[in-house]
């Protein structure tokens, strides 16, 4: 009698006589184990891993302890630190006050424009500030304009950031996310009717100072945006609003990393090496591995608060943010919600899939030396599609 052979093939095992499907949850490591066969990665670098959550075990890794360089999947940190340290309910803010009198019209004192490095100032937001100086009654300013810019370190770029790339600049006082805050309101003023005979300067502002106007916007309305478009000055706005909850002025790169570092050693991440330069995933200095990000993302998880709040705003697979055109296919449309990261030679995604029987799973998954992004973004739709048949 011929001896009866075995082999696998994707996720079913052949024999001789019959094809049986493999149990959960080897169905998906044997799919997994034929994608990191793929020529790919015999040019490239691949980090994976992948963590069930609903069973709180392991379910696949592959280079999971390798430092690599996260690009936009960097957002991650930014976002779970800032639910963490700051909490849902927190404002980013630009307030303007005064300190001086009107008399006859004509206001002597100083104004002072204070920003908090709010990236959704915009016009309207300018226009309130103009109606509010009017609203005291004057029609002439005699005094300074004063630009109160300590929120933050003077860098209007980040540590390790490419001159060539289209870049935000990280000013503290922004309009229509330009840092051209100062001309816009003196423009603004005029425009309004009002004579500034006021030279513009930069200073603290005084503790007895009057406020005069307040605009602000909620840390859920800037997370968004952020996750789902990838938009890089909100999270380095997000990143020092990390920065400035360590109480000093100004509020420095430094600082939000201590703090960055405090979350990751709630995620139980404390030997493995890593480097944050960032809070965008622009710079060149960042070094994570997927066993951080995998850790991050089930540490959120495990917090209601903290999950509701980045599950709602990542991009999801086939609908919406930078994966509405990718995934579209039944198996994983609507089923992964994850950040997505590009930079040159570096395709990443991190987030949450969810199986046909209901099971949660984090996941990360870092090509490195890939020459052309399809390729990892076309990897990745494949690991994702093997996660959610």
């Amino acid at each position: 009698m011929q001896a009866q052979t075995d082999k696998i093939v994707s996720d079913t095992i052949v024999t001789d006589t019959m094809a049986v499907e493999l149990p959960w949850p080897q169905n998906i490591q044997a799919r997994l184990d034929s994608l990191v066969q793929d020529p790919l990665l015999q040019r490239t670098q691949l980090g994976l891993m992948v963590y069930d959550l609903t069973a709180d075990s392991t379910l696949y890794t592959f280079n999971a302890k390798q430092t690599m360089r996260p690009a936009s999947t960097m957002k991650l940190l930014t976002a779970v630190t800032a639910i963490d340290q700051l909490g849902g309910n927190y404002k980013f803010r630009t307030t303007l006050r005064y300190k001086g009198e009107v008399r006859d019209s004509v206001f002597t004192g100083d104004i002072y424009c204070v920003g908090g490095m709010d990236p959704m100032f915009e016009s309207k937001d300018m226009k309130a500030f103009v109606e509010s100086v009017k609203a005291l009654g004057v029609d002439t300013i005699r005094g300074r304009l004063v630009a109160v810019s300590n929120f933050k370190e003077e860098n209007l770029l980040g540590e390790g950031w490419c001159w060539d790339d289209d870049n935000p600049q990280l000013a503290a006082l922004l309009v229509d996310r330009k840092n051209e805050f100062m001309p816009r309101f003196v423009q603004g003023l005029r425009d309004a009717g009002i004579v500034v005979e006021a030279p513009c300067s930069s200073d603290v502002v005084p503790r007895d100072a009057l406020t005069l106007s307040v605009c602000s916007h909620s840390i859920k309305e800037i997370l968004e945006p952020m996750l789902k478009e990838s938009d890089n000055l909100y999270a380095e706005s997000m990143f020092f609003q990390i920065a400035a909850l360590q109480g000093v002025r100004p509020a420095k790169a430094a600082h939000a990393r201590q703090l960055i570092k405090k979350t990751l050693g709630k995620a139980g991440v404390s030997e493995i090496p890593y480097r944050i330069a960032d809070g965008s995933g622009l710079s060149l200095y960042n070094y994570v591995t997927p066993e951080i990000l995998t850790r991050l993302l089930t540490y959120a998880y495990r917090n209601t608060n903290l999950f509701m709040n980045l599950y709602t705003a990542l991009p999801i697979a086939g609908q919406d943010g930078t994966l509405k055109k990718r995934m579209k296919e039944p198996e994983t449309n609507g089923k992964v919600r994850a950040k997505t990261g590009t930079l040159a030679g570096i395709s990443s995604l991190a987030g949450y899939a969810m199986t046909p029987n209901y099971h949660m799973l984090a996941f990360c998954i870092i090509n490195q030396g890939i020459m052309k992004n399809a390729e990892g973004r076309g990897f990745q739709d494949k690991v994702c599609a093997a996660l959610c048949k």
